[in-house]
Parts: C-alpha cells; sequence; structure tokens
C-alpha cells in the first residue's frame, strides 16, 4: 500500500528502540515512549514542505504530533510540516 499525503504533509516511517531493557530493568512495550524521529517516505505536494525535506531524510518530530497508523506491519506518522522539529544530517 502506498500512502500520498495531502499539502503540506509528510509520512514517517517511525524508528523504533530495538533496546527492551533500560539499565538492567526489562521495559514493556506499553511503557516506552513514543518514537520522536524516522525516516520520510512519502511527501506532500506543497511548496514549504518540498523545500524543506525530501523522501529519504531522517527528521525529528514533536513527539505529540501527527496521526499514527499501521501499514503493511510498519508504524508510519502522517505529519504536517508545523510538527517538525529538524533533520537529521549525517
Amino acid at each position: 500500500m502506498k500512502i500520498r499525503p495531502f499539502e503540506e504533509r509528510i509520512v514517517v516511517e517511525m524508528e523504533e528502540s530495538k533496546e527492551a531493557v533500560v539499565g538492567g530493568i526489562y521495559v514493556p512495550e506499553s511503557a516506552k515512549e513514543k518514537p520522536i524521529f524516522g525516516k520520510v517516505v512519502a511527501v506532500g505536494c506543497g511548496e514549504v514542505i518540498n523545500k524543506l525535506v525530501a523522501v529519504g531524510d531522517r527528521v525529528i518530530f514533536n513527539k505529540y504530533a501527527g496521526s499514527e497508523f499501521t501499514v503493511d506491519g510498519h508504524k508510519i506518522m502522517v505529519l504536517n510540516k508545523d510538527d517538525l522539529l529538524g533533520k537529521i544530517e549525517d
């Protein structure tokens, strides 16, 4: 399935922490904080968002932002451009 966001929105595949143990203590999935970074998999057609990010970029976003979905087993977020805090550059 392919999702195409409208206007000034992007679709981000969330990057999950792979650690199940923190400081020797098991952390259940339900207690983990929501990820605040991910990889852009689709960009809307808005003028501003296309200047900010491109498919493949890693971004940081507000942890209470967007709408979360599971598509083909992947956790994704649909975010507005105003939810983005920055781009991770290596």
